[in-house]
């Protein structure tokens, strides 16, 4: 049976009425921007531990306008944050800049370049504890960021401090 010119004619027209006509849209322009991102920028390293990561973001979104503490009437609110490896004290404007934190964090797993330094200038201690400081300041950024450490062979001890770079002081 074969079809018939009308059928087939029939059969395109519903299809073509049926698919919708494609057009393109413009859209309005949408700008993401991080609150603290000047913070995060400043203090984030390239080997930093989880944890520093994590405690260092909520620090960065934390939004005082909604705490149940905020009031307009005060220009500036001290925030903590706490983790097990860590902590954070931050200072924030009225209107939810971050100003600036003192961080400190305990035996979080060391950048490469801090272990290798350690390695290298101390071949046959270990580390037995370790402290990473960082201090963040609006106009400054972060003005410390080290790792303090603690270093045993045998029976004797030793403290050393490294920056992020592995320069040990």
């Amino acid at each position: 049976m074969r079809p018939s010119k009308f059928m087939v004619l029939a059969g395109v027209f519903a299809i073509c009425h049926a698919v919708p006509a494609f057009s393109q849209e413009t859209l309005p322009e949408v700008t993401v921007t991080a609150a603290n991102y000047k913070y995060l920028k400043s203090v984030n390293g390239q080997d930093v531990a989880v944890p520093v990561k994590r405690l260092q973001r909520m620090a960065a979104s934390y939004d005082i306008r909604n705490s149940d503490i905020y009031e307009e009437d005060y220009d500036t609110y001290f925030i903590s944050f706490y983790l097990p490896e860590g902590e954070i004290l931050a200072a924030y404007d009225k209107d939810g800049k971050l100003l600036r934190t003192a961080e400190k964090y305990k035996n979080v797993k060391l950048p490469a370049a801090v272990s290798k330094a350690v390695i290298t200038k101390f071949p046959n201690w270990s580390i037995t504890k370790d402290v990473y400081l960082v201090n963040y300041f609006d106009d400054g950024g972060a003005k410390v960021k080290k790792y303090k450490l603690v270093l045993q062979n045998g029976t004797k001890q030793v403290r050393v401090q490294v920056n992020e770079d592995g320069e040990i002081s």
